[in-house]
């Protein structure tokens, strides 16, 4: 009878072994499926985001996105990607004024919940002391690298929001906008080809009472670094030119971005080619800017 019985509890053993064996072996399929399928999806997202100036490839690469984040909701890389679609779709494509505010404001808080939600972030958050604002700024004075993509499109999309709000409102958030950007020039003055240069340029050009000078500064540092970065040169006549009623120089800088030859620089081509196309609305535009 012990005999029989150890045999019984030697079978029930191994079959339990083999269930929990099974049971491990089909998790771990599962994930590796997982990981496969969102791999296949990022790299079909990347695919159609590097054949943007098709607005129906920009649809798709937002749609395949939306899709990644419906399973991985925090996943930090495609969070940005999201605004950096929705701000392309916002900036390029043709849409009414509160069409546009709004998908600003999207692609904001788009990327301020992927910083936030960064392990990373939420780690310095964890160390930090004072109220809500405090801590807030002392995160993004200290945010390390792995933060600097999610920094620079919340910055960048929130100032493009706020440029269509009330000046108190621009005045309110200029020193959140400046924390921001200033860790952005800390970690890496070239990134996204000069971007927080690029900012400046903008942000002087648009508050009240800043020196106007200082946003030609910065935007010559920019074209300075990255001058085949269009965006560069246009945003200088867009928001410096115009605003000190510099015509000539507006209209021979923008002339000159029409002349440019895309395929010199293929890693920027697409930007380049929706830059070239918003030099030639603001020289058609030309009159009215400067009445």
């Amino acid at each position: 009878m012990t005999l029989y019985l150890k045999q019984k509890f030697s079978t029930v053993l191994l079959l339990l072994m083999i269930a929990i064996f099974i049971n491990c072996a089909g998790s771990d399929i599962e994930i590796k499926e997982s990981k496969k399928i969102f791999n296949e999806l990022s790299s079909q997202t990347n695919t159609y985001w590097n054949q943007r100036t098709d607005s129906k490839s920009l649809d798709k690469a937002e749609n395949l996105v939306l899709k990644i984040l419906q399973d991985n909701p925090i996943d930090f890389e495609n969070k940005v990607m999201l605004a950096k679609i929705r701000f392309t779709k916002t900036f390029f494509l043709p849409s009414d004024l509160a069409k546009q505010s709004s998908l600003f404001f999207e692609a904001t808080e788009i990327c301020k919940e992927a910083v936030m939600q960064h392990p990373d972030f939420i780690h310095l958050l964890n160390e930090s002391d004072g109220d809500s604002t405090v801590k807030l700024f002392t995160c993004l004075n200290n945010a390390p690298k792995s933060l600097l993509p999610g920094l620079y499109w919340w910055g960048k999309n929130l100032a493009h929001y706020l440029n269509t709000r009330p000046v108190i409102e621009r005045l309110n958030n200029r020193e959140l906008l400046e924390v921001i950007m200033n860790r952005v020039l800390t970690l890496d003055p070239d990134f996204h080809y000069g971007g927080a240069y690029r900012f400046f340029g903008m942000l002087y050009s648009k508050i009240p009472g800043l020196d106007i000078k200082q946003s030609y500064s910065y935007f010559e540092q920019a074209i300075k670094s990255n001058s085949h970065y269009l965006a560069n040169s246009v945003l200088l006549a867009e928001y410096y030119h115009q605003k000190a009623g510099n015509r000539e120089q507006f209209n021979a800088l923008l002339t000159n971005v029409l002349d440019i030859n895309l395929t010199l620089h293929p890693e920027v081509m697409n930007d380049n080619w929706f830059y070239q196309q918003k030099a030639q609305i603001l020289l058609n535009n030309e009159s009215s800017l400067f009445e």
